[in-house]
C-alpha cells in the first residue's frame, strides 16, 4: 500500500491539513448524525481520499461484499450478513427467519421458559448481551443469563438459583466445536440431570452453522436453527443467534434492529464519498493511526444501557483488524488496527480521562449519546449531554498556559503561585473525536449504530489491503490449548514447549495428583 502513490498523496495531505474542520462537519445517516468536525480535513484530504478508494478499488469490492461473492480471501467465503437484515433476503434465510420467529412466538403464548441460559462466546455471545443490556434493562418477564468463560465459576454463578425445570439451554457456535461452549453446555446438561429432569435435551436448542454436530450431540432438527459459514461469528447477531435476544425482549426488537441496519446499509451503498458515514468514519480512524500515530481508540457510550457495546466493537474492530500482513501474504509497512477500549460516560470521566486529556500518548474518542432520554429525569439527561459535550471540547480545543494562569489569578492565587500551578492545569487539546447522536436508543438506531462500525471496519481492511474477516490469530491458540489440556491430564508434554511453559504444566499436574 505505501507505494501507491495515492497512498503518499493522503499522508501528505493528513500532515498538512488542519486538525479540525473549519465548520461543523456533520453526516446524517440511519437516522443519526455523525460529527467528524474534531478530525482532520481539508479538501485536499478530501480528494485524496477519493483517488484511495478508486485505486483500493472501492465500489467493486463494496458490491462483492452485498452481492455475496468471496471477500474472505483467506478462507474462499462471502462476508454476506448483510443478507440476514435484507427485507427479502435468500430462501434459506427466510426458512430461519421463519423458524426462529416462530419459536419465539410459541414459546410465549405459552409462557414457556422463565429463564434462559444462553452459553456462547465471542461473536455468539456479545450481541445477544448488548441488546438484552440496551432493551431489557428495566426489566423482562423472562430471566436470561450468559455463560461465556470456561471459568467454573461462571457456569455456577450461571445457573444458580435457576429452576431447572423452567430453564431452556441455548448453545451458540457457529463449528458446535467450540472449546469453551462445548464443555459449559455439558455442565448445563448434568445440572439438569442432577435436578431430575428424565430428558434434559429437550429443554435445549442449538444455533449453528454446523447442524450435523448439533445432530450428533443429541438435538432433533426441530431444535436446532442455523446460519452459515459465510456469516463471520462477529457478525452474527442479525443470524438466529439472536434468538435469545428475541425470548428475553421481544421479536420486534430484532425486527427493528435488522431495519436499522439495512438503512444503513442502504447509506453505505448510495452515499457519495464525502457524505457516506461509514467511509468517512474509516478514513478518520486510518489516518488517527497510520498517520497521526495513535496507538488505540475509545469508545465513550454516554447511555448507561450501552455498557456491553464496548466489548462488541472490540471484538469487531480487534478481531477484523488485529492483522500485519496483506491479502497476499505480505508484509503491511504502516500501523493497522488500534487496540479499543473505554466503558460508559459519566464513569469514564472519573476513571481514565485525565489520561485522554493529559497523557503523553492520548487517544481518537467516539462519543456516542442520545439526543432524547427514555426516562423520567430530564435534570439527568441534560446534565450526561452536557458532560459528554464538554469533554469533547476540552479535548478539541484544550487550555493554554495563559489561559490557565488567568484561571488560578481569578481564584486569588498570587502571581508566582499561579504560574507554578498553571503548568499542572495545560490541556494541549488538538485531539481527535467523533460525535455519534443517536436521537433515541430505539432498536433500529442500535441496529443502524453496529452497521454504521461493520462497515467501517470493512473500509479499513480494504485500505489496509488485509482481509477483515478472518481470525487465525485466534485459531492458533485454540489448537495449544487443546494439546496443553491433555497434556494437564497426563499426556506428556511436547518436547517444543518453552521452559516456562513445560514448567507449569509439570508444576499444575503435580498439584492436581
Amino acid at each position: 500500500m505505501t507505494k501507491l502513490p495515492q497512498w503518499r498523496d493522503y499522508v501528505q495531505a493528513v500532515q498538512s491539513s488542519p486538525r479540525m474542520a473549519p465548520a461543523p462537519r456533520i453526516i446524517e445517516a440511519g437516522g443519526m448524525q455523525i460529527d467528524l468536525t474534531a478530525q482532520t480535513y481539508s479538501q485536499q484530504v478530501v480528494d485524496a481520499v477519493s483517488a484511495l478508494l478508486q485505486v483500493r478499488h472501492f465500489d467493486s469490492t463494496r458490491e462483492a461484499l452485498f452481492n455475496g461473492e468471496p471477500v474472505n480471501t483467506t478462507e474462499n467465503r462471502a462476508a454476506w450478513h448483510t443478507q440476514l437484515r435484507a427485507p427479502r433476503p435468500i430462501e434459506e434465510v427466510v426458512e430461519q427467519r421463519k423458524r426462529a420467529l416462530e419459536f419465539v412466538r410459541r414459546s410465549d403464548s405459552e409462557r414457556r421458559w422463565r429463564n434462559i441460559v444462553h452459553i456462547g462466546i465471542g461473536g455468539s455471545d456479545w450481541g445477544v448481551r448488548l441488546v438484552v443490556g440496551a432493551f431489557g434493562y428495566a426489566g423482562m418477564w423472562r430471566n436470561i443469563r450468559f455463560i461465556a468463560n470456561i471459568d467454573g465459576h461462571a457456569v455456577e454463578g450461571g445457573l444458580a438459583g435457576l429452576d431447572p425445570r423452567e430453564t431452556l439451554i441455548v448453545v451458540a457456535s457457529k463449528s458446535f466445536k467450540t472449546a469453551e461452549t462445548m464443555e459449559n453446555a455439558k455442565r448445563a446438561i448434568e445440572w439438569m440431570h442432577a435436578a431430575g429432569i428424565a430428558e434434559p435435551l429437550n429443554q435445549v436448542i442449538a444455533i449453528t452453522a454446523n447442524p450435523e454436530a448439533a445432530q450428533a450431540w443429541g438435538l432433533q432438527q426441530s431444535q436446532i436453527f442455523q446460519f452459515w459459514d459465510w456469516v463471520g461469528g462477529r457478525f452474527s447477531i442479525w443470524s438466529a443467534v439472536g434468538v435469545a435476544a428475541g425470548l428475553a425482549v421481544g421479536s420486534d426488537v430484532v425486527a427493528g434492529l435488522q431495519s436499522g441496519a439495512k438503512a444503513m446499509d442502504d447509506h453505505f451503498l448510495s452515499a457519495p464519498v464525502e457524505q457516506n458515514a461509514p467511509v468517512q468514519l474509516a478514513m478518520a480512524g486510518i489516518a488517527n493511526r497510520s498517520i497521526l500515530g495513535y496507538g488505540s481508540l475509545n469508545i465513550s457510550a454516554y447511555d448507561a444501557r450501552l455498557a456491553n457495546l464496548i466489548p462488541y466493537i472490540q471484538q469487531l474492530e480487534m478481531e477484523s483488524l488485529g492483522k500485519s500482513v496483506d491479502v497476499n501474504g505480505e508484509p503491511i509497512t504502516v500501523p493497522t488496527g488500534p487496540a479499543v477500549w473505554g466503558m460508559p460516560g459519566t464513569d469514564a470521566q472519573h476513571t481514565f480521562f485525565q489520561w485522554l486529556h493529559q497523557g503523553s500518548d492520548g487517544a481518537p474518542v467516539d462519543f456516542i449519546a442520545c439526543q432524547h432520554e427514555d426516562h423520567a429525569w430530564r435534570e439527568h439527561h441534560i446534565q450526561l449531554l452536557a458532560h459528554c459535550l464538554a469533554q469533547r471540547e476540552a479535548l478539541m480545543h484544550g487550555k493554554s498556559y495563559e489561559q490557565a494562569v488567568q484561571e488560578c489569578r481569578a481564584a486569588g492565587l498570587s502571581a508566582d503561585a499561579a504560574k507554578e500551578l498553571a503548568r499542572h492545569r495545560v490541556h494541549p487539546g488538538g485531539r481527535p473525536s467523533n460525535l455519534i447522536m443517536l436521537p433515541s436508543l430505539t432498536p433500529f438506531a442500535l441496529g443502524a449504530l453496529l452497521a454504521l462500525y461493520e462497515h467501517k471496519v470493512f473500509v479499513q481492511g480494504l485500505v489496509w489491503g488485509l482481509n477483515p474477516f478472518d481470525q487465525w490469530g485466534v485459531e492458533y491458540g485454540k489448537v495449544l490449548a487443546t494439546d496443553i489440556t491433555a497434556e494437564l491430564k497426563g499426556a506428556a508434554p511436547r518436547a517444543t514447549h518453552d521452559a516456562s511453559t513445560r514448567y507449569w504444566i509439570e508444576h499444575i499436574r503435580s498439584q492436581m495428583e
